[in-house]
Order: C-alpha cells, then structure tokens, then sequence
C-alpha cells in the first residue's frame, strides 16, 4: 500500500512540474518574441508564472537554456504539423499545395516564432546552432519535400531541376512575410496582410504559386 502511495505521489509530482515547465515555456515565448534574447526578462517570466526565478533555472539551467528550449518548442510545432499530412495519400501536386497551405496557416497564426526567427536571423542563429534538436528535426521537412518531388519527377509531372531546400525557401519566404512584413506592408500599402477576409486566398495564391513552378517546363 504505501509503495501504492508513492507511486502516486510521484506521479503527480511529476504530472505537476509537467504543467509547470510548459507554463514557463508559454510565458517565455512571449516575452522572448516581444523583447529578443538580451531585452527579456527572466525576473518577469517568473512573475507571470507564479514561480521563481530559482525554479527556472533548476529546470533550464540559464536563460540561455530557457531561451533553446524556447526555440526547440517552436520549431517542433511546425514539424509536427509537418508530420501530421499523410503525403504518401496524395497525389504529387495534391501533397506540395498541402505541406504549402499547412505552413501558411501555422506561420500566420504563430507570431511568435515568426519574431523569434527574425531574432534569431539578426544575431546570426548563435543560439539556434546550438541546439542539435532543431538541427536534426528540421532536416525532416527536408525530407518530406524530396519525398514527394521525388514522386512528382518520376510520374513526369515536376521539373527536375528545383530542389527541395528551394521549395521549403519559397514557402517560408511567402508564410514568413506575412507576419514580419505585415506593419510596413500596411503603412505603405493600406492592406493587412492577415485579415480574415483574405486568408483564403492567400493560403490559395501559395499552393498556386509553388505548383505552378513544380509543373512548369524547364525555360518556359
């Protein structure tokens, strides 16, 4: 009985410093998004979380290690979205306009690792090379590309000649812009690049844009 005991104790310790740790990583993506690597505060991420600075640090051991552990979640979002369409069900075609789609509806529905990408670009991913996770998780949507321009150029219906880190560039640059560029975009040019009203066809133009360039004949 009393091994009973604690192995429930355990268990919700456990299932308690769980609940904690994602807390924590909720709040510093937030203000790791708003305020870059040097301008968050550690101090105000425990405030927002009703735990101690002394307790991120046990669990992540710096703010750096905060900070990675940040950049881990975020990436691992969008390859688990990635992860979730069944390319091998789909045409070809059918397969790049859906991984296209699904990165424009996660990039432009998470701000926060649109901003903390464009951190990680002004100091030239010092941490983000740190991290073999992202590293080694991100060559997957890599993968899943080459699978499916592979097929496409097999069944004689891509072009042989765009690799698959090109389309990734592509979609990204396109998703990517909507976010990072979306105040200037405006200011200039009086249109908000994610208004509700035009998400459906700007998720559209993307699957387009990249189908239209996998189909096209070489020097057409």
């Amino acid at each position: 009985m009393s091994d009973q005991l604690s192995d429930v104790r355990e268990t919700a310790t456990t299932e308690r410093a769980v609940r904690t740790q994602d807390d924590i990583l909720r709040v510093a993506t937030a203000e790791f998004a708003a305020n870059g690597y040097a301008g968050a505060r550690v101090d105000e991420i425990a405030a927002r979380t009703r735990t101690t600075k002394r307790m991120i640090y046990y669990y992540f051991g710096s703010k750096e290690g905060l900070y990675l552990a940040v950049l881990e979640r975020v990436y691992a979002q969008i390859r688990q979205v990635e992860r979730g369409i069944h390319v091998e069900e789909l045409s070809p075609d059918a397969a790049l306009r859906t991984i296209a789609e699904a990165t424009y509806d996660h990039h432009t529905t998470h701000e926060a690792f649109i901003q903390l990408v464009s951190i990680e670009n002004i100091h030239r991913a010092e941490h983000l090379r740190q991290s073999e996770t992202i590293l080694r998780e991100n060559a997957t949507a890599i993968t899943l590309l080459e699978q499916v321009i592979e097929r496409g150029v097999r069944a004689g219906i891509f072009r042989d000649d765009v690799d698959a880190v090109d389309v990734h560039m592509m979609i990204s640059a396109y998703a990517c812009f909507h976010v990072a560029n979306r105040h200037t975009f405006a200011a200039i040019f009086e249109r908000d690049m994610l208004d509700p009203d035009l998400q459906d066809s700007h998720r559209r133009l993307i699957g387009d844009m990249v189908v239209a360039t996998m189909t096209a004949r070489r020097g057409s």
